[in-house]
């Protein structure tokens, strides 16, 4: 590893005209901006296919990419569809409407398959040995969509109970039926990965590293659980018996209670860890390197049974991390993880980290509630850890200094003076100064915005994930900035 810095941004915070951040011209020039400014690092945050609520940690699949993200603009240069079918929506540049602009999306992807199965011919070795690649998951995938489609987007285990416990015959009968449907999904993630590696490349070629990131659990709705049953803990009606979550914590009192099924770690390892391994692998060919998030998860994790109705009352649980370590450094060697271990954290989740030599993560906002042994202050940071001013669960460093207590401003005024934007770039570049590895920062923080900015509310179901930036944001002290302190800072 070497000194490196870089920006916290979501492919969905992108700016441009299709309403949502895509793999378009904008996040070519985003890159851009990265290599202008002596950024070596974008971290953005998962990338599946998203259901109720829009958060990226609770996907459809494992694997699948979220085809929203899918630029318009590049089907029509493909010419999969035509330019007049692409009419300006008028969306807003600030905030993402995901159903107006899923709604319109899809009607060109439709009209985009039509296109592609006319001229198959131009993409058909191409295609091929994209499925080649990835069946694995794509036809399970690709058939849980269409499923979902047919019964009414309602959640797999209340279909026919046949399909719900995957009978080969009615398995087969879908497949015959939805026939379709089912190449239409497979299509979407064809176009997505195409898009993705050509933009990943991209950044490669301008010395920039993706980070992407892993979340700990599935979401129940998922093709993951579906196409898995036996190392989710599930009742005989396929119903999770205990969800995860974390108990009462700096973000809420009454803990976060995720709703995921947990995993059947005994079962996982009977498998030699299979599912795991695969989802690892492939998101390491995905990302330059991942964030492994709620971490703590693979030593330990918060088990609540599932009638509950918060995460106060539960249990820690054994998980087998260890031994799924060691099967990954026998499969890859040393792999490329960011462990988040964040929380309460004890001895054992360091260890597993050290033992594998996983940087951990170092969060500033965390840093001044104490004295001088709090382990989020710069001064107290080993190299081997990535440090962020905040994260996407946190405010923005400007809404946060604007709302913390007395005490807490008090420790803060022990190292850092002023107010507004000038404290959010001494903050900046006090991480920036640090021993750390690895320094990184939303890019709200960049442009010193406030709580309007925020990006999620731990524990809130609604109103998160749509915050976007616009060009005219930057000015140009932004880069300059940037670009000065990373010099100075050897990063």
């Amino acid at each position: 590893m070497e000194r490196s810095s870089g920006i916290l941004l979501h492919i969905s915070s992108l700016p441009g005209e299709e309403g949502i951040g895509g793999m378009g011209k904008d996040a070519f020039q985003f890159v851009d901006f990265l290599a202008k400014t002596k950024q070596k690092i974008w971290q953005i945050l998962p990338l599946g296919p998203v259901g109720y609520g829009n958060s990226p940690y609770q996907s459809y699949s494992a694997f699948a990419g979220n085809a929203i993200f899918i630029d318009v603009q590049q089907l029509v240069l493909d010419r999969l569809i035509s330019k007049s079918s692409v009419i300006d929506q008028h969306f807003k540049t600030k905030k993402v409407e995901f159903e107006r602009v899923e709604e319109w999306k899809m009607i060109l992807f439709r009209e985009a398959f039509e296109g592609f199965q006319k001229n198959f011919d131009r993409y058909k070795q191409e295609y091929h040995l994209f499925m080649d690649q990835n069946s694995w998951w794509l036809d399970d995938y690709a058939l849980f969509r269409s499923l979902k489609s047919k019964n009414d987007e309602t959640v797999w285990n209340t279909w026919n109970k046949e399909l719900v416990k995957r009978d080969q015959q009615a398995l087969q009968d879908a497949h015959n039926e939805l026939h379709d449907e089912i190449d239409f999904h497979r299509f979407l993630q064809f176009i997505f990965f195409r898009q993705w590696f050509k933009l990943k490349a991209y950044a490669n070629s301008k010395g920039v590293r993706i980070i992407g990131d892993i979340p700990l659990y599935v979401s129940l709705d998922s093709v993951d659980v579906w196409a898995n049953q036996e190392v989710f803990k599930l009742d005989k009606d396929s119903k999770p018996i205990l969800v995860g979550g974390v108990p009462p914590d700096y973000f809420s009192e009454t803990g976060q209670l995720w709703g995921n099924p947990v995993f059947d770690w005994e079962r996982m390892e009977e498998r030699n860890f299979d599912w795991w391994l695969a989802r690892i692998h492939f998101n390491l060919r995905l990302f330059d390197q991942v964030r492994v998030d709620h971490f703590r998860g693979l030593e330990s994790f918060w088990a609540v049974a599932a009638e509950e109705k918060t995460a106060i009352v539960g249990e820690w649980l054994p998980a087998k991390g260890f031994d799924l370590f060691l099967k990954l450094r026998e499969q890859f060697g040393n792999v490329n993880i960011i462990a988040e271990d964040l929380g309460v954290i004890t001895p054992e989740v360091e260890k597993l980290r050290d033992d594998f030599g996983l940087p951990g993560m170092k969060i500033l906002q965390f840093a001044f509630g104490s004295d001088e042994e709090n382990t989020n202050l710069p001064h107290n940071y080993d190299s081997n850890f990535v440090v962020y001013t905040g994260t996407h669960d946190n405010d923005t460093t400007l809404g946060w200094f604007n709302s913390i207590e007395k005490k807490e401003r008090k420790g803060l005024r022990r190292y850092l003076k002023g107010n507004g934007k000038e404290l959010v770039r001494q903050m900046i570049e006090y991480i920036w100064a640090s021993a750390a590895m690895t320094a990184i920062i939303p890019m709200q923080d960049v442009l010193g915005l406030d709580t309007d900015a925020r990006m999620n509310t731990p524990g809130t179901a609604t109103g998160n994930w749509d915050w976007r930036f616009s060009w005219p944001q930057i000015r140009s002290n932004h880069p300059l900035f940037l670009k000065e302190i990373t010099k100075r800072y050897n990063r």
